[in-house]
């Protein structure tokens, strides 16, 4: 499991090189300073139009500048990687808890039935934190899953946590007790 972890955060590592060679190709290429007409100059775009110009028809449709589109590449490329190892991380820290909770009996159950509460609502915290920041909010089909999951813990505390300026604390501080509640409800399985 750890060398299948490594041999991911290694081939994401090369992917997101790989994308910062192609913006970098591109951006030579559109600011001229390569020439457009010369061997290397179609070279180049003949191997990064391919892979830039998707990225760059989405960034026009979204209002945003086409020259930036090799940055975008980038950033894509690396918040893409860094959910794919978290997203392979959790499942094998979750198969292997529920490993254990198959030779725990019913206390390994009652742990598993915890850690999965717990991983779920905690990942379902950060989505509707993250897709804050990005103007998605409750009505938006895709993070619409991760409010229903959460407003039992976010909306009482809303009522009591007064923001900071524009920043809404109420989900940090259900992580942070949600993360209690794991440990008390934890800690009261472990043999005296």
């Amino acid at each position: 499991m750890l060398q299948f972890q490594a041999v991911l955060r290694y081939t994401i590592f090369g992917l997101v090189a790989l994308s910062a060679l192609v913006a970098l190709g591109s951006w030579l290429v559109r600011t001229r300073k390569v020439s457009n007409f010369g061997v290397l100059g179609r070279t180049l775009r003949s191997v990064t139009d391919p892979i830039v110009r998707p990225v760059e028809r989405r960034l026009v449709r979204m209002g945003g500048n086409p020259i930036h589109a090799g940055g975008w590449l980038v950033v894509i490329t690396a918040v893409g990687g860094i959910v794919l190892v978290s997203l392979s991380g959790w499942l094998i820290g979750t198969f292997q808890v529920a490993q254990a909770a198959a030779s725990g009996g019913p206390r390994g159950t009652f742990r598993l039935i915890v850690d999965l509460a717990y991983r779920i609502l905690f990942a379902a915290l950060i989505v509707r934190v993250i897709a804050a920041w990005f103007g998605m909010f409750r009505y938006s089909r895709w993070i619409r899953p991760a409010y229903i999951l959460t407003d039992w813990m976010v909306e009482p505390l809303r009522r009591v946590v007064p923001p900071v300026g524009a920043m809404d604390l109420s989900p940090l501080v259900a992580m942070l007790a949600l993360s209690i509640l794991r440990q008390i409800l934890l800690s009261s399985l472990r043999p005296g």
